[in-house]
């Protein structure tokens, strides 16, 4: 067998291999011989059919099965001999044979060439979280929100109220689509509607009509209301006070605390708000390796995995929109850099874990599953019923060994706390 390769682009390769006719031509008479012992062809009895009928009737056939076994055997064999890692299934033309050679040419992408360096110089800032009695006093006062009952008063409005209102909002004149409600609650203060609107709600009592104008914001998501400025009028309905519940053994029922009353709430809030932080710093952590990681590595990725995480990430969306209809699916092209960056950040990472051997071992998945079952109120009985899934655990192992290579970068890299509040930390805006 002769091989020869040429690169045709950063990691596009030319396979050329030329076997000897006569191999193969030997396999197709041992084939023919071992079809004639058993072909069934009219007017002769089986067994006795001549070899040139059954070469006739099945030569073609015959052939091309052999050569297509033999095209299969040695390109494998010329990919182990050449050292090659494809990406996927080449692309074959065969050759017009001579005679005395048969000869294909496989065209395919291989994997890039990995080389990790410097990953004790990766720098990573771990946001070192404070929850101080002010956080804890925050939660709670969004919690007791939550069961906030409200009664109406005969006042005006202020910040915190609710009020009850029909509006109608005409533009130029005209009554825009999405400008028109009938009793739609408005809480003032939480940014519920446009400030222009917001601001016409405060001070009205119940019965009051009124007209004002609203600017809506040029980067609004209507394009035919950005930047312009309509008319709203209102009726108000009624305006509502905000009624809190006490901090008791009662309002901790009303949160499926039955043992241990307020106290065990109050403890229950805090691990909650503690695991909260620790999951985000999980995820932040894991960016900054991975942004760290791209940063130091330029590498070529294969354009046959770009296309399939393409591919991917367009399903993923179109399940996300119940899109049934691949016609109506977002363009390919939309996913185009998010596909780039996570096949570059997979390789990488898959490049990490074949070189420290890294695997997912019981431990570590039992670990896993601990995690994203601890806000369970049943959370051992879903441990359990995880663990004894094979799909799930199949699934759980790849992300498993992915964490394991970023907590080794994180172990091995130059890590840097930062002090920073639970309010401060937790209300920051994804990068």
């Amino acid at each position: 067998m002769n091989v020869t390769v040429e690169s045709t682009g950063a990691l596009e390769r030319r396979m050329r291999v030329e076997l000897p006719i006569d191999p193969i031509e030997q396999q197709v008479d041992l084939r023919l011989k071992s079809v004639g012992r058993t072909a069934k062809i009219k007017g002769f009895r089986p067994g006795k059919v001549p070899p040139r009928v059954v070469k006739q009737r099945y030569g073609k056939q015959v052939r091309e099965e052999v050569l297509s076994e033999v095209l299969q055997k040695s390109y494998t064999e010329a990919v182990v001999q050449e050292k090659l890692n494809p990406v996927s299934g080449p692309k074959i033309e065969t050759e017009d044979e001579n005679g005395k050679t048969f000869a294909f040419v496989a065209t395919f992408e291989i994997m890039p060439e990995i080389v990790l360096k410097d990953l004790d110089k990766i720098k990573i800032e771990k946001p070192a979280i404070q929850i101080g009695d002010s956080d804890i006093d925050d939660m709670l006062l969004n919690l007791r929100k939550q069961k906030a009952t409200w009664d109406t008063v005969e006042r005006k409005s202020k910040d915190g109220d609710r009020v009850i209102v029909d509006f109608s909002g005409e533009l130029d004149g005209e009554p825009f689509p999405g400008g028109q409600g009938t009793e739609i609650p408005v809480i003032l203060g939480e940014g519920q509607m446009l400030p222009d609107f917001e601001k016409g709600l405060k001070g009205i009592k119940a019965g009051d009509e009124k007209t004002f104008k609203v600017k809506f914001p040029k980067d609004y998501h209507a394009d035919d209301l950005a930047g312009q400025k309509a008319d709203f009028s209102i009726k108000t309905h009624r305006v509502e006070e905000q009624v809190l519940p006490e901090l008791n053994d009662e309002f901790a029922e009303l949160f499926n605390v039955t043992e241990g009353g307020l106290e065990q709430f109050m403890k229950d809030v805090r691990e909650n708000m503690e695991r909260e932080a620790e999951q985000k710093v999980k995820i932040d952590m894991r960016d900054q390796v991975m942004e760290a990681l791209l940063d130091a590595h330029p590498i070529e990725i294969p354009h046959a995995l770009k296309q399939q995480e393409m591919h991917s990430l367009q399903h993923d969306a179109m399940r996300r929109m119940g899109i049934e209809d691949h016609d109506q699916a977002p363009p390919m092209e939309t996913f185009s850099d998010a596909a780039d960056k996570r096949v570059r950040i997979g390789l990488l990472l898959r490049q990490l874990i074949s070189d420290q051997g890294l695997t997912a071992d019981q431990e570590a998945v039992r670990e896993r599953v601990e995690e994203m079952c601890a806000s369970y109120e049943n959370a051992d009985e879903m441990v359990e019923m995880y663990l004894s899934n094979p799909q799930i655990l199949q699934q759980l192992e790849p992300m498993v060994v992915e964490q394991r290579a970023i907590d080794w970068i994180i172990e091995h890299g130059k890590v840097k706390d930062k002090k920073v509040s639970f309010k401060d930390y937790m209300n920051a805006p994804n990068p």
